[in-house]
This record gives C-alpha cells, structure tokens and sequence, in this order.
C-alpha cells in the first residue's frame, strides 16, 4: 500500500514570496541570511541581489482625495479625443503675465501648431463638423450627455462616408435632432433648423440617411412628450397641464393619434384642456407655439371632442 502525502496541495503557492526563515541556502558569496521582500531578494551582510520584480499581492493604494494621474477623459467632441495640447499666451503656469517678447514667440508656437493638428483634410472635416454640433447644441441647451451622443453620431456619419455629396453643416444639425429623437426628448425640427446654418430640406435629408444607414433606434415621438414645453412657454395653471396630459394619453391609448402630427395634437390637447377650465388661450398662441397652423390645432380638436367626449 502506497502511503499518499498529507501535506496540503498549493499550501504556500507557486508565486508566494519565500521568507527569511524558508530559506535552505544562505548567500552563495558570503553564506549571509537572505532576505526578500515584495521588490527583491537580497542578502543582508553583502547587499548581494539573488532576485527582483517579484510578484506584488498588495492592492492598489486608496487616498481619501480623488487625484488625477492619467489627464483629462478622453471626449467625442473633439477631433483627437482632446488629446491634443493647448498653448496659452496671455500668462505662464504661475499666472504672470509674459512679456511681449514671449507672447510673440507663443504666438508663432500656436500657429505652427494649429497647422499641424490635423493630418488630412478628413480629419479637418471632422473638427469642423463636430464644432458646429456643439454650435447648434449650445443654441438648443441641449446637455452634455446628449451632445456627446450627437458628436458619436456624428462621427460614426464620417466613418461610414455619409458626407460625400452632403453639407457637413445639415449632418451635425441631422446628429442634435437625432440624438434627441433617440432619447425621446420632444425637439422639433424646425428649431434645429432655425439654429442651423442650411434649409430644412438639407437637414431632412440628412436626418434620413442617418436613420437608414445606421440604423437608428427612433421612436415616434407621442404628443404627451411636448405637452411641458408647451404649457411651460405659454404659462398655463397646473390643472390645464394635467388636464391636456391625460386628455392626450387616452388619444394615445385609443390611437386616434396616429398620423397626426404630435405637437400638432400636443398643442389641440392644450387648448382643449385650456377651454374646459375656462382658462383664456387663444387658437393662435397654442399653434404658434406648437409651429403649427391653427386649422390644425381646431381639426385634432374636433377629433378630441368628438372621439374622447
């Protein structure tokens, strides 16, 4: 019968450090007690080096401050991810003002440099449009979050070649109102042409050929989506909010909403919500809010009051 060893199985590992006191030979020079630690393995009396770069099981040091060791995130709304660097001239890093002679030569620095930030007419492509995507963002408050979605979107259009043939301008306004569109805010699209730099032909098409070529996920928007900004901007009570919210959700339950317009609807709920609380909102102020025309707000009201009342 073979008598099997007792002895536990990985009892130290195959990695663990060796002690002073598991050691079996002493120094190979001066026979010295060997000793190693997390960095090496040396010998006390000759400062002989037997080992080094041993595996350290220590986790990595918390400090109670946050502190920022690898720079700034990297973002999509630059070209370069914002990896580039920026060269002041007005102050040094101690916040002195530089002295003429030093302005002029950071001067000629920022010139040569902005020269050679981009390597190909592409990557000048890019950092135009993703400037006027922040443009247009900045004039629609739209916040950062969607912004850097608008400016991916963006950059995914230049990737896949969707430019050629295409205003760089109509594309990024195209981006904003399908970042928006993606994240179910109620953005209208003429306010994204109204702060964009082309027609609203040119920002359709684009917003089209975003939708089919990368396949976004844009839901319909639903006329309950616009009812905040509209009641905001017009300043109505709290009870005609309410009122116009649940009169477009039961249109929106018995789909009698389909193919209507959504702030079109928005703004007929309002209205009539406005009407049954004796609340004075006229045809006009609803319509112009909503971007409409006021035979559209009166139509989606008849069809209110003849199918929910």
């Amino acid at each position: 019968m073979i008598e099997m060893a007792s002895r536990e199985i990985y009892a130290n590992g195959f990695d663990e450090d060796v002690q002073a006191d598991d050691q079996t030979n002493g120094c190979p020079e001066c026979d010295g007690r060997v000793e190693t630690n997390t960095v090496e393995t040396v010998c006390e009396a000759c400062g002989l080096v037997l080992a080094e770069h041993a595996i350290d099981h220590g986790g990595e040091p918390v400090y109670e401050e946050e502190t920022e060791r690898t720079g700034a995130p990297l973002t999509t709304s630059r070209h370069d991810r914002g990896l580039s660097t920026t060269i002041g001239r007005k102050r040094d890093g101690r916040g002195n003002t530089l002295s003429a002679k030093k302005r002029r030569q950071l001067g000629r620095l920022c010139r040569e440099q902005k020269r050679g930030r981009f390597r190909s007419k592409q990557e000048r492509n890019l950092s135009h449009g993703l400037g006027e995507v922040q443009r247009v963002a900045s004039v629609l408050d739209i916040d950062d979050t969607l912004q850097e979605q608008a400016c991916q979107l963006f950059r995914s259009a230049h990737s896949e070649g969707l430019l050629h043939g295409r205003s760089i301008e109509a594309v990024a306004a195209a981006s904003v109102y399908a970042a928006c569109r993606c994240n179910g805010r109620s953005l209208q699209l003429a306010d994204v042409v109204a702060a964009a730099r082309v027609g609203e032909n040119r920002v359709t098409n684009a917003y089209a050929t975003l939708n089919e070529e990368l396949g976004l996920p844009a839901q319909p928007m639903q006329p309950h989506a616009y009812l905040p900004r509209f009641a905001s901007n017009l300043d109505v009570p709290d009870a005609v909010r309410r009122r116009a919210r649940t009169l477009a959700e039961r249109a929106e339950e018995t789909q009698i909403v389909h193919g209507a317009s959504p702030p079109g609807f928005a703004a007929a709920c309002l209205y009539q919500a406005a009407q049954r609380a004796d609340y004075r909102l006229t045809q006009a102020a609803v319509a112009d809010i909503a971007g409409v025309a006021a035979n559209t707000v009166r139509g989606h009201r008849d069809t209110l009051r003849n199918e929910l009342e």
